[in-house]
Order: C-alpha cells, then sequence, then structure tokens
C-alpha cells in the first residue's frame, strides 16, 4: 500500500527533478522512493568496494613499487 508524503523543497530544484524525472520516463515519486529504498536498505545496494573486494587478488606485495613493476613488465614485453 502507498502512503502520500508532502514535502518542501526549493521551485527550482522541484523544476530540475521534474525535467531529470521527465529524461528518466519517470516520476518524481519513482525517484524520491527508490533513493529513499538506497538510504534504508544500504545492504541490497550493490557498493564498488564489496565488488572490488571480491575480484582475484594478483600476487603483488603490498610494498612493491606498481610504477618500476609496469615499467618493468613493458620492457620485457616490448624487448627493451
Amino acid at each position: 500500500m502507498k502512503a502520500r508524503l508532502n514535502l518542501t523543497i526549493e521551485d527550482s530544484l522541484l523544476e530540475g527533478v521534474k525535467n531529470y524525472a521527465e529524461k528518466q520516463h519517470r516520476s518524481v515519486s519513482d525517484l524520491v522512493e527508490s533513493y529513499f529504498e538506497t538510504l534504508t536498505k544500504p545492504s541490497k545496494r550493490k557498493n564498488i568496494l564489496n565488488l572490488v573486494e571480491k575480484l582475484d587478488k594478483p600476487g603483488i606485495p603490498a610494498e612493491a613499487d606498481l610504477k618500476d613493476l609496469y615499467y618493468k613488465e613493458n620492457a620485457k614485453k616490448y624487448g627493451f
């Protein structure tokens, strides 16, 4: 069941939100509801850090000089 909610925001902001909603083929209510869902249910939201942590870790020591390793690898690749 849906409930009504009254919001008070600046006129200029409301115009921008209406324009954005129209371009996205969504209603302002739908945008607000989606935003509130991200605030109240963060576990369902995909966080880029969570995705990165799931990636396989390369066998590079944490203290390694990545710039130096990059140049050495390219030198091998191109025969320098």
